[in-house]
């Protein structure tokens, strides 16, 4: 089971972090390559509006092990992680864009 640290209505922070569970089923490859995100499939998630479901979504479908919301004119790192997807948001609180790193 994967676990969201997102706030109720995501209101409050939009900087939570998700993290998948230590064992969790993500298909594809092999232990060393278990968290890698693949920005694959991806684009499916433009214009929805922010939830915790859709986070959910999202995990899996790139595979990734963090899940991070980027609230519109946030800033954020240039660190590169291949266990992360970032889901860039408007005002509206919609998903503008998704990828990983």
């Amino acid at each position: 089971m994967i676990r969201l640290s997102i706030p109720a209505l995501l209101g409050a922070s939009l900087t939570a972090c998700a993290t998948a569970q230590p064992g969790s089923a993500y298909p594809g490859g092999n232990s060393a390559d278990r968290y890698v995100c693949r920005n694959t499939m991806l684009e499916q998630f433009v214009g929805q509006p922010a939830t915790a479901d859709l986070g959910l979504q999202i995990i899996r479908a790139s595979g990734s092990k963090t899940l991070q919301w980027v609230a519109a004119g946030m800033m954020v790192t240039m660190e590169f992680r291949a266990d992360r997807v970032r889901i860039y948001l408007d005002e509206q609180n919609k998903v503008q864009r998704v990828s990983c790193g």
